[in-house]
């Protein structure tokens, strides 16, 4: 597979490569997985903030590269593997950074997002879109399933901005720094079964031109939404807790 498909464009300046090592460790951490390490740059940064780095790259030239540039550092552990067919969990507690590439960018996030409470915090640089998504809120053209799905697991936050310039080769879109904090939001509303309340939030975006009412009458009958208002609005109105409070009376 080329370096084109892989969608690979290295962040190569300095100050953004402290700031995204900075976000993904704040303070020292035991131990960090990176995806993607591409060329290293990120990975020297890292190694001056955690005790071991585990550095998951699909490139056999990139491995090879990389395993010379850091043959005396025992710290850093090398896989050569797809980071989405890769169990993340398998090293215990830590934390994720990575420059994803725009193709592989919402299932390595939906992967690492499935650690739970072995995932300290996940730091990843993506497409700004992306990014928009990700931290969108109720009303906005942004805001979707991959919004509802991300906020009810993580706390979403844009750190900051990269410009294509700071990319060897630059990209053609405008990237975005976005820290990913695990909470537990199923708890704080109330929800047993958080795999069922997703599926049923993406029942309401099945159709986003719809209203809520349509998209789930054929599975909970229209006697059943009837009577409740939020049925007659669209899903990408409703907040995460109007989600659950929906959730709650359909389910009763």
């Amino acid at each position: 597979m080329s370096r084109q498909r892989l969608g690979q464009h290295f962040l190569i300046q300095g100050s953004a490569l402290h700031r995204v090592a900075s976000a993904a460790c704040p303070d020292h951490e035991p131990l960090v997985i990176e995806i993607g390490p591409g060329r290293g740059a990120l990975t020297e940064r890292l190694l001056d903030r955690a005790d071991r780095v585990v550095a998951i790259e699909i490139d056999s030239q990139l491995v090879q590269f990389l395993r010379e540039k850091f043959r005396d550092e025992p710290r850093l552990t090398l896989i050569q593997a797809d980071a989405l067919e890769t169990d993340l969990g398998q090293w215990g507690d830590a934390a994720v950074a990575g420059n994803l590439p725009y193709y592989a960018a919402t299932p390595i996030i939906e992967k690492t997002l499935a650690l739970g409470a072995r995932l300290r915090r996940a730091v990843f640089l993506v497409q700004k879109e992306v990014a928009a998504r990700l931290a969108a809120r109720p009303g906005t053209r942004d805001y979707g399933y991959l919004t509802v799905k991300t906020q009810f697991l993580a706390e979403v936050k844009a750190l900051f901005d990269v410009r294509p310039s700071a990319f060897r080769p630059p990209p053609k879109v405008d990237s975005t720094l976005v820290r990913l904090e695990p909470h537990d939001r199923a708890a704080e509303l109330g929800i047993a079964g958080p795999a069922q309340f997703l599926a049923f939030t993406s029942l309401c975006f099945r159709q986003k031109r719809k209203t809520i009412r349509n998209n789930l009458a054929a599975t909970y009958g229209k006697d059943a939404l009837s009577g409740l208002p939020e049925s007659g609005k669209r899903a990408e109105e409703l907040t995460l807790e109007q989600f659950a409070d929906l959730y709650h009376r359909l389910i009763s």
